[in-house]
C-alpha cells in the first residue's frame, strides 16, 4: 500500500453505486407492506440482502457489494422499518413473519434458489430462513455473527460489553431506576411500548445510540442524535424481538438446528474486536460445519462499512462470482 494514500476506507473496496431497476410494495397480510427494490443485473445471480436489527432497513450503500454485471441483487425493508408499512409496528411482526415475507419475495421475483447476504440480525435471519428453507439456498454469506441466543443478548444488556465501554453504558443505564436493572430489556421494553410518543422517541435514541456507538473500532464516544422516526422504529422492533428471545422455541435453537444445512456452502466474515457480536458465536457456529469458512477479520468491529469488513465481504462476492455459480 501506498502510505501516502492513507489508510484505506470502506468505500475503497465497494462497486460504484448503482439505481434499481425495479421498485415494488408488496403485501405481505397482516396489514404490513414491505418495501423490495433490484438492482444489478436483471439475469445475473440472484441475491438476497437481509438488514441488521431487527428494524435497521436497508441502504443504498448495501448495493455495493456485488458486481452489477454478474448479481441480481434484491433488498427489502423487514417488516416495520425503512420504506415499510405501517411503520415501527410490532403487530404480526416475529421472526416467522419474515421468513415467510422471504418466501413471498423468492415466488414473486420468480427466483427458485438465492445466496443470502446479511450482518448481525440478518445473519441470524438467514441462517433460520435456511434452516426453514434450505433446498433455497445456494450459499451464506455471513458477517458479524448473531445467534440470538440468551448469552448473546446478557453480553449486550447485562453489562459484559458495559465493562469495556463504562461511559457510554452510564448513559444507556441512567433514564432506569437501579431496582429494573436486572433486565434492561423489559426495562426499556415498558418504555418504548408506554404510547407516550415523546418518550418512546427519547428512550429510542438512547436504546439505538448504545448499539450504533459500538459498532465501530473508529467510533470513540456517544453519537449525535439520530432522526427521531428511524430511532424509535429500530429501538422497538429490536426490543420487541429481543423481548420474546427471537420467537425461536428454544435457547441457542440456530446451533440446534445447524445440521439441517451442513451441506450449503457458507462464508463468515467476523471481526475479532466486535463489541456487539463477539466472535465466539462466529467460531461455535463454524465447528465441525465442513462447509463453512470463518474469516476472522482483525481490527474490525461490528459495522459494515469496517473497511476489513468490506473489503472480506467483496472479496468473497468476487470469489463465489468466479466459482461457477450459474445465472
Amino acid at each position: 500500500m501506498d502510505h501516502r494514500s492513507g489508510p484505506k476506507r470502506a468505500t475503497d473496496y465497494l462497486y460504484p453505486p448503482v439505481e434499481p431497476f425495479d421498485q415494488r410494495v408488496l403485501d405481505v397480510g397482516g396489514g404490513h407492506r414491505i418495501y423490495v427494490e433490484q438492482c444489478g443485473n436483471p439475469a445475473g445471480v440472484p441475491v438476497l440482502v437481509l438488514h441488521g436489527g431487527p428494524g435497521g432497513g436497508c441502504s443504498p450503500a448495501m448495493r455495493r457489494y456485488f458486481d452489477p454485471a454478474h448479481y441480481r441483487v434484491a433488498l427489502f425493508d423487514q417488516r416495520g422499518c425503512g420504506r415499510s408499512r405501517p411503520h415501527a409496528s410490532v403487530d404480526n411482526n416475529t421472526t416467522w413473519h419474515l421468513v415467510s415475507d422471504i418466501e413471498v419475495i423468492r415466488q414473486t421475483l420468480g427466483i427458485d434458489r438465492f445466496i443470502l447476504f446479511g450482518g448481525s440480525w440478518g445473519a441470524a435471519l438467514a441462517l433460520i430462513y435456511a434452516i426453514t428453507h434450505p433446498e433455497r439456498v445456494a450459499h451464506l454469506v455471513l458477517r458479524g455473527i448473531f445467534l440470538m441466543s440468551k448469552t448473546e443478548l446478557n453480553w449486550f444488556y447485562g453489562g459484559g460489553a458495559g465493562a469495556f465501554f463504562p461511559d457510554l453504558w452510564a448513559r444507556f443505564v441512567a433514564p432506569i431506576p437501579r431496582e429494573e436493572r436486572a433486565d434492561l430489556i423489559a426495562a426499556y421494553h415498558r418504555r418504548l411500548f408506554s404510547g407516550n410518543l415523546p418518550e418512546e422517541i427519547r428512550l429510542g435514541r438512547i436504546w439505538s445510540n448504545w448499539e450504533n456507538a459500538l459498532a465501530s473500532v473508529a467510533q470513540d464516544g456517544p453519537l449525535g442524535e439520530g432522526p427521531a422516526d428511524y430511532a424509535r422504529a429500530f429501538a422497538r422492533l429490536e426490543n420487541h424481538y429481543f423481548q420474546n428471545a427471537g420467537f425461536l422455541e428454544a435457547d441457542n435453537w440456530i446451533l440446534r438446528e445447524r445440521h439441517r444445512i451442513e451441506g450449503i456452502g457458507a462464508t463468515l466474515v467476523q471481526g475479532r474486536l466486535d463489541m456487539i457480536c463477539p466472535p465466539v458465536a462466529a467460531w461455535m457456529l463454524s465447528q465441525g460445519w465442513a462447509k463453512c469458512e470463518l474469516r476472522l477479520v482483525p481490527l474490525a468491529g461490528h459495522a459494515l462499512s469496517e473497511p476489513g469488513i468490506s473489503e472480506a465481504l467483496v472479496a468473497t462476492m468476487n470469489t463465489l462470482r468466479t466459482a461457477g455459480f450459474a445465472t
